[in-house]
């Protein structure tokens, strides 16, 4: 895993790379993606983080954010997808600190497509400004987002799919689910589409709620206790983010690492 402690430019190479973020100044960090590629982050520790990335014509790219910080992250981040290539952003905050996080992807070139993916396990506060920008013809940007609300946690998303005039043929479509399992928690969702042309197609879905009780009632009748039957369901509902890297090794390792910290997490 490469260590990244001052403001760096970074040249993705073909395949599967790691990338740890840990320091106690502000980062500046740009990704330019040339070739095929495959990117874990791990963000250890960084009060304010800013991204800038590039996917040039042709490539797809996928790069996983897993946040492990203790301590209030700030990231601002913006995206650029050109001619015919694939970019997929996810995050994973399963983490103690909050997070601020503001995230702009523009799809600059026909046959641009760009997923921005969320999943997040939230005891404290999780504010998500998301963007997609569908800047020119026949492009695809979508986005999923889904979390569980844990007691006293606070969740804020306002997810826009922007498709701007000119940019017909294109799809701009967004899902966004908040799970939680006792009251006590704050939950907004603002889907929004701003659509500036006729021949598109755009589409959100939206929901809140508590888990149902038959299924709570169901686990426990089996054996299980509230907290493993929280960690269990959460489990479950937010795994799905590590499928965005195709490496089976890292996959498996952050299932188990995931599991963990929803064991600890839901029995504070």
């Amino acid at each position: 895993m490469t260590p990244v402690h001052v403001n760096t430019d970074i040249s993705v190479s073909r395949g599967y790379s790691e990338y740890l973020i840990d320091s106690e100044r502000d980062l500046e960090v740009t990704f330019r993606f040339r070739e095929n590629c495959d990117v874990f982050v791990r963000i250890k520790d960084c009060r304010n983080l800013r991204i800038r990335a590039f996917a040039d014509a042709g490539v797809r790219a996928a790069i996983l954010f897993w946040n492990d910080s203790a301590s209030e992250l700030n990231a601002d981040e913006s995206y650029e997808v050109m001619q015919d290539a694939s970019l997929t952003v996810a995050y994973c905050e399963c983490n103690e600190g909050g997070t601020k996080r503001r995230t702009n992807a523009v799809l600059r070139q026909s046959g641009a497509y760009a997923l921005v993916s969320s999943a997040s396990l939230v005891n404290t506060s999780k504010h998500y400004d998301m963007m997609v920008i569908n800047d020119a013809p026949h492009t695809d940007g979508e986005m999923k987002n889904y979390a569980v609300v844990l007691k006293e946690g606070r969740l804020m998303i306002d997810a826009v799919g922007k498709i701007i005039k000119g940019a017909y043929g294109s799809t701009s479509h967004q899902t966004s689910r908040a799970m939680s399992f006792e009251e006590g928690q704050k939950t907004t969702i603002l889907p929004e589409l701003l659509i500036d042309e006729n021949d598109v197609q755009a589409s959100h879905a939206m929901s809140i709620g508590r888990i149902d009780e038959d299924i709570l009632y169901y686990m426990m009748s089996r054996g299980m206790n509230m907290q493993q039957c929280t960690s269990l369901i959460s489990a479950g509902y937010l795994m799905p983010v590590t499928e965005v890297i195709e490496n089976d090794e890292l996959k498996e390792k952050l299932r188990g690492e995931l599991e963990r910290k929803m064991a600890d997490l839901c029995s504070m």
